[in-house]
C-alpha cells in the first residue's frame, strides 16, 4: 500500500485538497469561504486531470524534427480539459464574488445563516 500511495502522491494530494475544499464548503457559514473552498475543490480536480494525463517519458503534442509517432507524445486532451476549466472556473468565481457583494450591500453580513433568517422574516 504504501509504495502505491508514493507512485500515485499526486492524485493523493488532489483527493486530500478535494476532501479539504468539499468539507470547507459545507462547514463554514462565511460566503467568502464557501467561494475558497469551491475554487479549491476546482483545483484539485484540475491536478487530478492533469496527473492522469501525464505519461512518464513523453513530450508535448508538437511535432518536432519530424517525430509523428504517437508513443511520443502525451494525450492532449486532459491539457485542453484542464485549460477549459480553469477559464470556466475564473468566470463563475467572478460570477460568485459580485453576487455576494450585492448580498452584502443588502444584507450587510456575509453569514449565510443570517441571510437566511432576514430572508425567512422578509417572507421570501
Amino acid at each position: 500500500m504504501g509504495n502505491n500511495l508514493f507512485a500515485n502522491y499526486g492524485e493523493a494530494v488532489a483527493i486530500l485538497l478535494f476532501v479539504i475544499g468539499f468539507g470547507n464548503l459545507l462547514l463554514q457559514s462565511n460566503l467568502i469561504k464557501k467561494i475558497i473552498g469551491l475554487n479549491i475543490m476546482d483545483t484539485a480536480v484540475y491536478l487530478f486531470l492533469a496527473e492522469k494525463g501525464y505519461i512518464s517519458g513523453r513530450v508535448a503534442p508538437i511535432v518536432t524534427d519530424g517525430v509523428q509517432s504517437v508513443e511520443t507524445y502525451i494525450n492532449p486532451v486532459p491539457s485542453g480539459l484542464v485549460l477549459t476549466g480553469i477559464v470556466v472556473s475564473v468566470s463563475v468565481s467572478a460570477l460568485m464574488l459580485s453576487l455576494t457583494i450585492r448580498l452584502y450591500q443588502r444584507y450587510h453580513t456575509l453569514d449565510l445563516d443570517e441571510i437566511s433568517l432576514r430572508l425567512n422574516k422578509e417572507g421570501l
